[in-house]
């Protein structure tokens, strides 16, 4: 039988997630004062602010453990990092600089610095463990079996291995899908090798962090 809190502990998160997102898309469309039209300048912070608390609240859940072969996870994270950014640093395809610009509050350097910080806090923190904790801690064991705590992670499945994968990978953006599917492979590759959560959480933030720099030396807005 399903323990219900491991289930709200591993899901929760995820769903808030994504729900925040889903009020940003909505006010969007209603459209009106700027922080209507372009509502994930405050949307993201909320976003680290309740899904960090509720990560907090949860964290004995996970019993996360310190990582394993860490030198495999920064490589595997690297790789995806250039994956990501091949495509206009390799084979001339247009800058993306059309996203969630932060220059827009270069005039008024607290709210500036303010939205890096909080930026990059979710970018490198809250969004690495929000989805490993969901897409590899959670459906990859779950589609083995419904019991999934009794499942040890790591435990390969074809199924929950293509699932997971393009279900990862979809919930991207149209234009990342080629990189997000390749990337959904190679962080349950992860999964697979150490059999470490919380190596899959460094990987993830380790392509997040370079991924961020690299955004913010180039001004390619839309990688965000």
């Amino acid at each position: 039988m399903i323990d219900r809190r491991k289930l709200v502990a591993f899901t929760a998160p995820m769903l808030l997630f994504v729900a925040l997102l889903v009020v940003s898309d909505i006010l969007k469309k209603i459209g009106g004062s700027f922080w209507v039209v372009s509502a994930e300048y405050w949307i993201y912070p909320t976003q680290v602010i309740l899904c960090g608390g509720v990560l907090s609240w949860f964290w004995r859940e996970y019993r996360l453990q310190p990582p394993r072969r860490i030198s495999f996870g920064l490589a595997i994270g690297l790789l995806v990092f250039v994956l990501w950014i091949s495509p206009q640093m390799f084979f001339g395809f247009s800058p993306r600089i059309t996203g969630f610009d932060p220059t827009i509050f270069a005039d008024q350097k607290l709210l500036y610095w303010a939205t890096i910080f909080f930026r990059f806090l979710r970018l490198v923190l809250v969004v690495p463990l929000v989805e490993e904790i969901f897409w590899r801690g959670f459906l990859l064991r779950f589609l083995v079996n419904e019991n999934f705590e009794q499942v040890p992670f790591g435990k390969f499945s074809w199924m929950s291995f293509a699932i997971v994968t393009l279900a990862f990978g979809f919930s991207h953006s149209r234009a990342d899908w080629p990189a997000a599917i390749l990337t959904g492979m190679l962080y349950n590759w992860v999964a697979y090798r150490t059999k470490s959560l919380s190596t899959c959480v460094l990987t993830h933030s380790v392509t997040n962090l370079f991924l961020g720099l690299w955004i913010m030396h180039t001004g390619q807005w839309g990688f965000w």
